[in-house]
């Protein structure tokens, strides 16, 4: 097993050092997640407002699409437990950067830890202007170029406030918000059963090209609805007893997400008629007008989407600070990024929603929305690699078969579900289509010049 460098001093003095990591943060407002904080952590990071265009987005390949969920959550939770067991033998902050580093060393670790950055800033971004579209539906503010910049960068900076007042507050607003944004989605996921007609569903092979092809294509948009599996891990520092709650809240907030997913699709599948459907821009509001009358139905979708991207927000503003955090406790990110308060690591949040609201701001002002697509594609790439990393290091560990890295006796169950996850995770880089690796790639890489500088002070 190797060991860790020395924290640097200024990291030292400003945060929780690694050995002490394990005891509860000092203070009220430092306090730590319990299982339904963390479990709401993953389940409201997973379900962004994506979910409101789901439907739609996979009714032109009929209803093999539904096979094509049910395989993905089985890759999802498989991916979910191999966090649970990484996060128990090593339960800081961090996550998937710490567990690249203890397998493969300093420069896995970095590239983990900057994919893993790029993803959660760029994504906070896309998710902003994803809401103001939504809160345009109630308030019109988009005929204004400043109203719509102002909407899009309250959005961003609500959540970071939280977030800067320490965990008791991100929890707190996580756990109410996945709250308020489930119950209008179980209300069409459950209520529309009540409605269901089969004669809307359509047919199983709606593509034409095979019921193998059709899920394929289905499973290729479908991919990225569970990224945000590994939000517990991520935050494992944080979170109360990691060891048992880490993999608990992983697994319990996939489930949570998927029953939600699968059951919503259904849904509305079976109150929207499917040759409407295909052509849809708001499944779940035509679902809930159907089910219930009038046309109303957007006006309550865009509450809810908005709830929704607020508690995605909020949770992935916490994750955007807490990679950077663990890899500055290293060395191998600027030390600043390691400054806590009340649980939080302050300059990683700021800097996260800076660059987020630099990204908003040039999308909407300048005219720039080519590059900011191109970061978003970026992101489907750059969410994957540390994944990758993670279930390579489970994997590795199980193939040293080192004392204290794999329970004995259960060998071939972690075999079995670490090569599971890790095909899980290739196959999302493979949905990522080749213009999101060839983009990745480069911005990946681009962080090597960081880390030469970084390493280089260090030595």
């Amino acid at each position: 097993m190797q060991t860790s460098p020395a924290v640097p001093r200024q990291a030292a003095e400003s945060s929780t050092p690694d050995s002490t990591e394990g005891a509860a943060p000092s203070g009220r407002q430092g306090r730590r997640f319990g299982l339904p904080t963390a479990t709401a952590l993953v389940m409201g990071n997973i379900i962004g407002g994506g979910i409101f265009m789901l439907p739609a987005a996979v009714a032109p390949y009929g209803t093999v699409s539904l096979l094509s969920f049910a395989v993905l959550t089985v890759g999802a939770i498989a991916l979910a437990l191999v966090f649970g067991k990484l996060a128990r033998r090593n339960p800081r902050t961090g996550g998937p950067y710490v567990y690249a580093r203890e397998a493969f060393g300093d420069f896995a670790g970095f590239l983990s830890a900057w994919s893993y950055w790029i993803t959660t800033w760029v994504s906070n971004a896309a998710l902003a202007v994803a809401a103001v579209g939504y809160l345009d539906v109630l308030l019109p503010i988009q005929h204004s170029t400043w109203l719509t910049i102002a909407a899009a960068l309250t959005v961003q900076w609500l959540p970071a406030l939280a977030n800067l007042a320490g965990t008791r507050y991100v929890g707190a607003v996580q756990l109410v918000s996945t709250v308020l944004k489930f119950i209008p989605l179980a209300l069409v996921a459950i209520g529309g059963l009540g409605f269901f007609d089969p004669a809307n569903l359509g047919p199983f092979d709606a593509s034409g090209h095979g019921w193998l092809g059709g899920m394929t294509a289905a499973a290729a948009i479908l991919l990225f609805s569970y990224l945000g599996v590994e939000s517990a891990a991520m935050s494992a520092g944080e979170v109360r007893d990691p060891q048992r709650n880490v993999g608990r809240a992983s697994v319990l907030g996939t489930a949570g997400a998927a029953v939600v997913y699968l059951l919503g699709t259904l849904a509305v599948f079976g109150t929207v008629a499917h040759d409407r459907l295909v052509h849809s821009t708001a499944p779940f509001s035509d679902a809930v007008n159907a089910m219930f009358g009038g046309s109303w139905g957007g006006t309550a979708i865009a509450v809810a989407a908005l709830v929704s991207m607020a508690g995605a927000l909020n949770g992935w503003t916490l994750l955007a600070a807490q990679a950077p955090y663990a890899a500055a406790q290293d060395g191998l990110f600027p030390a600043v990024f390691a400054t806590k308060r009340r649980g939080v690591p302050v300059f990683g949040v700021l800097i996260s929603v800076a660059l987020a609201s630099l990204l908003t701001v040039l999308n909407f002002a300048s005219g720039a929305k080519g590059a900011f697509d191109i970061l978003v594609l970026v992101t489907t790439f750059t969410a994957t690699v540390p994944y990758l990393l993670s279930t390579a290091a489970q994997l590795y560990w199980l193939v040293r078969g080192e004392q204290g890295k794999v329970a004995p006796g259960r060998l071939a169950r972690d075999a079995a579900l670490g090569l599971g996850a890790f095909g899980f995770s290739l196959w999302l880089v493979a949905g990522a289509g080749y213009a999101a690796v060839y983009q990745g790639v480069l911005f990946l890489f681009a962080g090597i010049l960081v880390y030469v500088w970084m390493a280089g002070r260090k030595a």
